[in-house]
This record gives C-alpha cells, structure tokens and sequence, in this order.
C-alpha cells in the first residue's frame, strides 16, 4: 500500500508542477518568423517541444527543435507541425502525468485546460525528479508500483510466489486449449472435407487474440483514470466497440477476398469473412469487459486478465467458425 504521504503527494493536480516559461507559436507563422519570435522572447527553462496554437490560443500542433530547425525559413509552422498532440488535462494528477510518460515515451507533454489552452509544460525532467531521483528506495518503489510497474514485486519476489500468482489463471489457458481440441474433434468432418476452415485456423485464431489484448491494455489503462471508473468504463466500451466493427469490417473484407481468389471457394471466403467480423467484435467486447468484472471481483486484473480473455476468445471464435462451416459448406 501507498503511505498516505505519497498518495497526498501523487494526487495533487499536475498543474501544480507544470512549467510556464515556454514560448508559444502560431500555426499560420512561417519558421522565420517563429526563429525571431523565439529569439525575441527567449526559450525558458528547458525547451524539448515547440507547440503550436491557433488565433483563439487552442493547441493545434507541437513541433520538434530539430524539424525547426532544419526546415526552409519561408514554410510555415502549420506545414511542419505534427496535428493531434497528446495532452494532459490540468485536472490531472501527477500519477496520471507519470503514467503518460511510461505509456507514451515522450520527453515532454502540455498541460490544457477545458477548451485546449496551454496552461504549462511538463517534460522529462519531472518524470525523473518523481521517480529516479529519489533518495527513499521503499519510495522509489512505490512511485513504480503506483504506475503500475510492481518493481519491488518484480524485483524481489520468490519463484514460488510468482508461481502461486500465476499459475491457477494460466489454468485457463490450459482449459481453454483442451476444449478448443474437442470443438475440432466434434467438427473433424467438416474440417476432413473442407480444408479452407483449416487453412484459415491460425489466422482466425491470431486476429482474435490481437484485438483482445489491443481493448485489454485499454481497459487496464481505463482502470487507472480519475473520476467515475463507472462512467470512463461505460464511454471506452462504446467506444472500444465501434472500433472493434471497424476493425471487424476491414480484416474480414481482406481475409474474405483472400480466402476466396486463393481457394476459389466463394462458400470458404463467406464462413472465413463471417467469423472474423463476428469474432473480432466479440474479442474486443470481451477484451475490454474481462479487466472491468475482475476489478469488480477484487482480483488483479493485469495478472488475471490476459489468460481469461484470450481463452474465451478462442472459444467462442472456434465454435462459430465450425458451427458455420459446417451448415454452409458441405
């Protein structure tokens, strides 16, 4: 558990340790023009990132030192600016902001208010003064643990411990794969006299675990935000969902094809597209539910989870793939 000292401390708003020496640039600046400004106003503290705002002050873009730099002086900013930059919103902890560099890798963030203006910059440079730099190593531990990152567990736990932790759930995995056996002996027939159902196993199979570890990791990240974990919960799986058809439509619209021009079997491309497009949406729907009901449950999640969506995944793709196949080609 986290002292209540370090949890007073992680919770705090990240605007608290945000940066406010930072130059700011308009998107419709040409780089010479950005360069002067630059100059003009100086650079702070620390610059790491450019970022960019439109003629109400939203952030619109960042841009890196070297692509300023290196750039001819008559582009504008809007033109070698990066879109779509990730932010922190000012509501944020400092736990959520330590979380975003572990996730995302990057040296430094902007923190945005409501509407997108830039309110200050938090880089690296924090990340290191909250976890590496601290003189207290159960501290340092628990900054990592808090990230989600167990370092004292990782680092010092016994094999039979691990063992204990994490073998009753690979159980599943165990389970999951005998039963997966079974379904195919009770379609051996069909699998005998249609040898595209068998061709396309692995690639059946291989979507589906992909796109549950995909909404997984989401869910898990979804676990850690701030506020209403009901209400966050309820707008990822929407979310996850629509992604889930989208990714469904395309990947069964190419495996068809294949399947199809391959074997030249229009009734195999049909069952090979029919259950990617059910059974991608189905392994993200659970993917994303499985780390939700064993939050609910009290069990961990981030150990649990992967052995429990990837066996019901691979259940529930296998009888719809030999249950189709077997009314649609005989």
């Amino acid at each position: 558990m986290l002292r209540d000292d370090l949890t007073e401390h992680l919770n705090q708003p990240v605007a608290t340790a945000a940066r406010k020496d930072f130059p700011l640039l308009r998107a419709g600046m040409t780089v010479e023009g950005a360069l002067a400004q630059i100059r003009k106003t100086g650079i702070g503290e620390k610059i790491i990132y450019f970022y960019v705002a439109d003629e109400t002050d939203r952030l619109v873009g960042v841009v890196p030192t070297r692509r300023l730099l290196l750039n001819e002086f008559q582009r504008t900013i809007s033109e070698i600016m990066v879109p779509n930059v990730i932010a922190i919103p000012q509501s944020a902890t400092l736990l959520e902001a330590c979380e975003l560099f572990v996730l995302y890798k990057f040296l430094a963030f902007p923190v945005v208010d409501e509407q997108r203006h830039i309110v200050g910059v938090i880089d690296i440079g924090f990340f290191a003064a909250e976890v590496f730099e601290l003189s207290d190593d159960e501290r340092h531990d628990e900054v990592f643990e808090a990230i989600g990152l167990h370092v004292e567990q990782l680092r010092n736990a016994a094999p039979t411990t691990a063992f204990r932790a994490r073998f009753p759930w690979l159980l599943g995995t165990i389970a999951s794969g005998v039963t997966c056996a079974f379904l195919a002996g009770a379609f051996e027939k069909t699998l005998t006299h249609a040898l595209t159902v068998t061709f396309f196993l692995p690639l059946v199979l291989g979507l589906n675990e992909s796109v549950a570890m995909q909404s997984m990791t989401l869910s898990l990240q979804s676990l850690r935000t701030r506020g209403s974990r009901r209400k966050a919960a309820l707008i990822g799986l929407r979310r996850e969902w629509l992604t889930a058809l989208l990714l469904a439509v395309g990947c069964s619209m190419i495996a068809a094809t294949i399947a199809g021009v391959w074997r030249r079997s229009l009734s195999g491309a049909v069952v090979v597209g029919a259950t990617i497009f059910a059974s991608v949406i189905i392994a993200g729907t659970i993917g994303y539910c499985v780390p939700l009901v064993l939050r609910i449950g009290r069990r961990d999640p981030k150990i649990a989870a992967g052995p429990i969506a990837l066996a019901l995944v691979d259940i529930a793709a296998l009888l719809f793939y030999f249950t189709l196949a077997s009314f649609v080609m005989k």
